[in-house]
């Protein structure tokens, strides 16, 4: 193990320092143009729903989330206006000192309603909150992707294919060529 040492501190005291001779990369890295920052897209996206689209320039995203996000209130306030409708029906039929503003329904099926509306309108509060997570993540991607080559040079080919097999026999099949 000593002999190693001293082999090998010999070895590099032979090498002089002026016989290495560096050159420089030639390969120079462009920066592709219009990069956006994922972070700042997200943070835009949840502190404003659309905020991240626009600062993506996907503008024509807009109307998309902002339909869902209005579909999504409208339903919300619908089913907790039902729900609070129902509420105050059953109260009344519990007291018993007035007519049911429900005559059909007895005190279960007011119950039932109950609970009915009240699940649509926590499902519609899942639907809001999920429409609003799409639109964030949607500005996230989609400003990862800004620097993504999609040029024409990239093509993915569908095309039939005859393979040779030993024997003179032949295989035929699909092939998928990628050109980038």
């Amino acid at each position: 193990m000593f002999f190693c040492c001293i082999l090998y501190h010999q070895t590099v005291k032979a090498q002089e320092s002026d016989s290495l001779v560096y050159e420089q990369d030639s390969i120079i890295l462009e920066e592709p143009e219009n990069v956006k920052d994922p972070k700042k897209a997200l943070f835009l996206s949840l502190f404003l729903p659309g905020a991240g689209q626009v600062y993506n320039e996907k503008v024509w995203k807009l109307p998309l989330l902002y339909g869902g996000v209005t579909t999504a209130v409208y339903f919300l306030g619908f089913n907790n206006r039902r729900y609070q409708e129902f509420l105050v029906a059953l109260e009344i039929v519990r007291e018993g000192n007035e007519p049911s503003p429900f005559p059909n329904l007895n005190e279960d099926g007011i119950i039932r309603n109950v609970n009915y509306w009240r699940r649509n309108r926590d499902a519609m509060y899942m639907v809001f909150g999920a429409i609003y997570a799409v639109g964030a993540v949607d500005a996230f991607v989609d400003a990862h992707l800004s620097s993504f080559d999609i040029s024409d040079d990239l093509s993915l080919k569908f095309e039939p294919s005859v393979e040779p097999l030993l024997a003179n026999r032949s295989s035929m099949g699909f092939s998928v060529k990628l050109n980038f």
